[in-house]
């Protein structure tokens, strides 16, 4: 029997993908590097502003509401055909000591990190099952495969994440689509620099020590760059990956 287009092509990618938190960082990278690869791609985001400045075809809406998230996919579905892959990037982080965390925040880093990439793969699942392929792919971090201070409710969060990824990777494993998740360390964008600002806030030391303690975190004592996030998602959306599934793939040099 011939082998079929997608087995010979180890390069191939989905078709429309859609990518959360596409407007800046990592999400961008990751949009931009799908585009410049050939595929369509839709953004997503809550603010216009960085959407637009892409340059991309996007849908704005809050990952943490369903109902905005149907009508976002059905619209980007409508305009650029069906939804091949999904990379749930949207996220956001919270530090304070666990004393200080409060119900509401524990909440808040549950909805935007756990139920955003819920509600996101939901949208676009029947479809894949329906074409019998599709990649499911959320940007984690290294904060979902080990523990870090201040910073419980984000590290329960991604815990979550990478729990919700492997037990899907199993219930879909014959079906054709995979699920994986990229679980970076620090990476060298602005959110940074809200990272740096924790330390020197609640410690007093100098933006300057801060920077070189979370830099040190990494065996290879640099950040993790968005071109190398963006790399290791288009690894996963190829058809050389599609043994790949339930895995979590970490960028942090060693550290986990």
């Amino acid at each position: 029997m011939a082998q079929s287009v997608r087995t010979k092509n180890a390069s191939y990618r989905p078709g429309h993908v859609v990518v959360t938190g596409g407007g800046s960082g990592v999400g961008a990278a990751i949009a931009q590097a799908v585009a410049s690869a050939g595929d369509r791609v839709t953004i997503m985001g809550r603010r216009k502003e960085p959407l637009v400045e892409q340059g991309l075809p996007y849908q704005i809406c809050d990952v943490t509401d369903e109902a905005a998230v149907r009508q976002a996919f059905a619209a980007a579905r409508a305009k650029q055909g069906r939804v091949t892959a999904v990379i749930a990037n949207a996220g956001a982080a919270h530090s304070a000591p666990f004393d200080k965390l409060t119900a509401l925040d524990m909440a808040d880093m549950l909805a935007v990190n756990v139920t955003g990439v819920f509600n996101v793969w939901q949208a676009a699942l029947a479809e894949m099952k329906e074409a019998g392929h599709g990649r499911l792919i959320s940007v984690a971090s290294t904060a979902g495969l080990k523990g870090y201070p201040y910073v419980a409710g984000y590290v329960a969060a991604k815990h979550g994440v990478v729990g919700l990824t492997r037990a899907l990777a199993l219930e879909l494993a014959r079906t054709g689509i995979t699920v994986n998740a990229i679980c970076p360390g620090f990476i060298d964008t602005p959110l940074l620099e809200k990272s740096i600002q924790n330390i020197t806030q609640s410690t007093g030391k100098t933006a300057e020590e801060a920077h070189a303690i979370l830099q040190r975190a990494s065996p290879q004592n640099r950040f993790v760059q968005v071109e190398e996030v963006a790399a290791a998602a288009l690894y996963l959306m190829s058809d050389a990956a599609g043994s790949v599934n339930g895995h979590t793939l970490s960028l942090s040099g060693g550290d986990v």
